[in-house]
């Protein structure tokens, strides 16, 4: 099957719908963050309450969380083995129940990689029912190869950005939640590096992840329900070039200066108890302190 069709396409539908019209195992990677289910009443002192284009995000949480998994299990089957997605979505509360991503995670055929804390910087309700909630959380999912479940090791330049990412959500977008360029740039590029292939966002939105796909060089394919979302992410492609400096600026972060294995090769210190190191003489000589050092330093 040809699959011309569907790329640097955006296909209007519902999500679900049309994911299973697509053939298996084509695709990459895939970014997206969809509808929460926030019930389009929930609004805080800084933030509007939310409401889609063209969806409601106000259903049964039963319900909403099926329909999640099944959207999730397609992206599973038409995602290449060693294929990976990044999920954004939140903690929520529900009369003070805290409903999780992970609840309805571990119920799809996706090995879960890694939990990425996005951190916001801001947040929506300044109400002092629970700390203030500037974070959400960014899903690493993984289509294993076989019965290997790590997969590759990313490279030192990927992997020193860490496990909490930190930047605002974008401006002056009509969409009412849309997540920063940097976001895509930095999940596509880090399990990519050079390497070139399909990038789906299922819920795309205004577009942003096949903005990042673009830049980077990538073949892409949207889905979204709203006609008004997709004509702003048609017209955001074709002037793609004005992001482009938002782009380089995530991508300048991915720099090392010596690997961890290049290290290890020439013999140089690669952290105190390295084989390598103990071998070679080369050791940390500050002194360790004990748990009670730590604490006496704490009081003086």
């Amino acid at each position: 099957m040809s699959l011309n069709k569907y790329l640097n396409k955006i296909i209007q539908g519902d999500t679900l719908t049309i994911l299973k019209t697509l053939p298996d195992e084509f695709v990459n990677v895939g970014v997206t963050s969809p509808p929460y289910n926030k019930g389009e009443n929930k609004k805080g002192w800084l933030v509007k309450n939310v409401k889609y284009s063209g969806i409601t995000d106000k259903l049964p949480e039963d319900l909403y969380q099926k329909s999640q998994i099944e959207v999730l299990n397609e992206i599973f089957r038409i995602t290449k083995p060693c294929g990976s997605f990044f999920y954004n979505h939140k903690i929520r509360w529900e009369r003070g129940e805290m409903l999780h991503p992970m609840d309805w995670l571990r119920k799809t055929k996706w090995a879960v990689k890694q939990e990425i804390i996005w951190d916001r910087m801001i947040a929506a309700n300044i109400r002092g029912w629970r700390f203030w909630q500037v974070e959400e959380r960014i899903y690493w999912l993984y289509k294993p190869k076989g019965t290997k479940l790590i997969g590759e090791e990313l490279k030192s330049k990927h992997a020193l950005l860490t496990s909490v990412w930190r930047f605002p959500p974008e401006q002056k977008n009509p969409h009412p939640a849309p997540f920063p360029l940097a976001l895509p740039i930095r999940s596509i590029y880090s399990v990519m590096d050079e390497n070139k292939g399909i990038i789906i966002d299922p819920y795309c939105g205004s577009g942003t992840t096949l903005v990042a796909s673009k830049i980077l060089g990538h073949d892409y394919i949207g889905i979204d329900i709203s006609k008004d979302y997709i004509k702003f992410a048609i017209d955001r492609l074709q002037d793609y070039k004005r992001e482009l400096k938002f782009a380089n600026k995530e991508i300048s972060k991915h720099i090392v200066r010596k690997t961890f294995k290049e290290r290890k090769e020439k013999g140089e210190f690669t952290g105190r108890y390295g084989k390598n190191n103990n071998e070679k003489g080369i050791v940390n000589k500050r002194k360790e302190l004990s748990l009670f050092d730590y604490i006496k330093n704490e009081e003086s």
